[in-house]
């Protein structure tokens, strides 16, 4: 059996063990006072142990590999580079890329960050998730969203410690909120061109250890987010982890070599001439065919869960995880996640998408996984635009069963996201503007089903404003009024914006940053009236509609000339069950969505 991997202690002795099947040498690398000391280890089968007399608690270590250096056929055994632990769950601080960490032969020690042997974490006891279907997710970046909240301590501004603040707290709770969703937050490295252009990466979609927290969005480790978690979970909220394992940080042929690619680049699919995958867009893909990658991915979901607390995982381009090369809905991952104890019962989240070939998967995931639901953001938006019929409307917030199948409501609704136009921007801009990103608008998404009611971006033109505020309202209405789990992103209750940027994964600046000074909070509240009236009839929304009534705006059955023509402007759905009292009607011409308690 092959030996715990990474950093352990046991009975006064520290062990260390490593994968790296095609090395002929690996060493230890401990760090203290300015000083490297290597320890050769002993191969066992495909890995690499030691064991270091003493509880090495704190210590700083890494590894090097010696072996060929045949890049062409995936060796990049180069005993210069200092390599993190993919298994490690510390690091002493962030990367940063230098063009060094590529170059054969340059050493790297003074460049890559250590490894820090953890102590004795300690277990958070098994409880179920504090999240249910048909509830309301809350994605935020935690630094965008903290680092100018005027009530948060400036200390804590722009960290994972921010979230348990009081005054964070009682926002989540104003609007209801189930769980919130956090942007990648383990380490990461910045993409190679991000420098030369003066950027940043601050979205984190870019990590090279998958289980270490980022020491500039996380300094207190693994102890700062297991007591965020514990404070939000005391408020009955949940947290859920975006995470990225579907490539990593050292990019393409020309990328930085810090950790796996040094160590075992099997850990990246390969075409059969031996380029590497590009199946999402960055230069690499991790092969979910390779056991030795669902390993590692099943032992990160089980370190968040079982030394954090944490209630589930969304999965940035899902579809990858099923490849082997290609996508299959009985891949071996959904299996072994299903038979862990300690993740069977969390949230599962996929973006069922990749960038390769055959990559759109959307409801082909497990039947207890959830799905973000891309097409209800944009045939949602279609229908207010003016050019999406009410029929696709009414499957899509009835919980799109023409996707999802009619017994098991999976869809996360959402109308904006992390990536694309904040919803006020989805209302004020009909063209990207992502010049800020360098490189010469061409990035981010070229469709966003957007319009400007007449003026692109910022306003002064009351009659323009009082057009977009109706859009908002209609628009959010119809989201609280849906079927399945919904997703708001942060600052999009109170009309956030980007300057029309659909792409600020780089824009570490007040074009990202949460501004709480300039909130909408008329429209805030409005929101915080669709949360509570949403929440009163939780239930309803975790299946699809039972039986009731769709009906025309002028109260008769809509036939099915009125659904198929495209001058209906709307309907109404009234439920037959009164204990659910639930009623929305849809006014594309008043721009209204109005319930059967509240005008929304």
């Amino acid at each position: 059996m092959s030996p715990p991997l990474g950093a352990s202690i046991e009975d006064g002795i520290t062990r260390f063990a490593v994968r790296s099947p095609l090395a002929r040498e690996v060493s230890l690398c401990i760090f203290a006072a300015g000083a490297e000391q290597r320890i050769a280890m002993a191969r066992q089968g495909d890995d690499w142990v030691t064991e270091v007399p003493g509880d090495l608690t704190g210590a700083h270590y890494g590894y090097r590999a010696d072996g060929e250096w045949a890049p062409e056929r995936g060796l990049w055994f180069d005993p210069a580079k200092l390599l993190v632990d993919p298994y490690t769950v510390e690091l002493n601080r962030r990367f940063v890329f230098d063009p060094r960490l590529s170059a054969f032969g340059e050493d790297t020690a003074a460049l890559v960050p250590k490894s820090v042997v953890p102590g004795g974490l300690p277990t958070i006891p098994s409880s179920p998730p504090q999240f249910a279907q048909g509830g309301v997710i809350y994605e935020l970046n935690v630094r965008a969203f903290t680092i100018l909240h005027p009530d948060v301590p400036e200390n804590l501004r722009g960290t994972i410690a921010a979230l348990a603040h009081p005054a964070v707290i009682a926002h989540f709770n104003k609007l209801h909120v189930t769980a919130i969703e956090l942007m990648p937050i383990v380490a990461w490295i910045d993409e190679r061109h991000l420098g030369a252009l003066g950027l940043t990466n601050v979205w984190g979609y870019n990590p090279v250890a998958m289980m270490a927290l980022d020491p500039g969005l996380c300094p207190g480790g693994v102890a700062e987010l297991r007591n965020a978690v514990a404070a939000l979970h005391a408020e009955g909220i949940g947290v859920i982890l975006d995470l990225v394992l579907n490539h990593s940080g050292e990019s393409d042929v020309h990328g930085p070599i810090v950790s796996l690619r040094g160590l075992d680049d099997a850990a990246y699919a390969r075409e059969s001439d031996g380029r590497l995958i590009n199946d999402t867009g960055t230069g690499n893909t991790l092969d979910f065919a390779n056991p030795a990658v669902r390993r590692l991915a099943v032992e990160t979901l089980r370190h968040f869960v079982r030394h954090c607390g944490i209630d589930g995982f969304r999965f940035d381009l899902a579809t990858v995880l099923a490849r082997g090369p290609g996508f299959t809905d009985d891949a071996p991952i959904f299996a072994e996640i299903a038979a862990d104890p300690l993740l069977a019962d969390r949230v599962m989240i996929a973006e069922p998408w990749d960038c390769g070939p055959g990559g759109y998967q959307l409801g082909r995931f497990p039947d207890n996984w959830l799905e973000w639901n891309d097409r209800y953001r944009d045939d949602v938006r279609r229908f207010w635009r003016g050019d999406e019929g009410v029929g696709v409307l009414a499957t899509r917030i009835a919980g799109s069963a023409d996707v999802f199948g009619e017994q098991n409501c999976r869809s996360v609704n959402f109308l904006a996201a992390h990536d694309g136009f904040t919803l006020a921007d989805t209302v004020s801009y009909a063209e990207r503007h992502n010049w800020a990103n360098g490189e010469q608008n061409r990035d981010g998404h070229g469709e966003n089903f957007s319009w400007n009611n007449g003026e692109e971006g910022l306003s002064l033109d009351p009659a323009v404003n009082a057009l977009r505020a109706a859009d908002l309202r209609a628009l959010l209405g119809t989201l609280f009024a849906s079927t399945g789990t919904i997703m708001l992103t942060a600052g999009d209750e109170f009309g956030r914006s980007q300057k029309g940027n659909n792409n600020a994964y780089a824009q570490d600046n007040s074009l990202s940053w949460v501004d709480w000074s300039g909130r909408d909070l008329a429209l805030e509240d409005f929101v915080a009236g669709l949360a509570a009236w949403r929440a009163a009839r939780t239930d309803w929304f975790r299946q699809f509609p039972r039986s009731g009534d769709w009906l025309t705006v002028t109260n008769e059955t809509m036939t099915a000339s009125d659904w198929e023509n495209a001058a209906t402007a709307g309907f109404i759905y009234r439920s037959a069950d009164p204990r659910a009292h639930y009623c929305v009607e849809i006014d594309r011409i008043g721009r209204n969505v109005t319930n059967c308690d509240i005008d929304i």
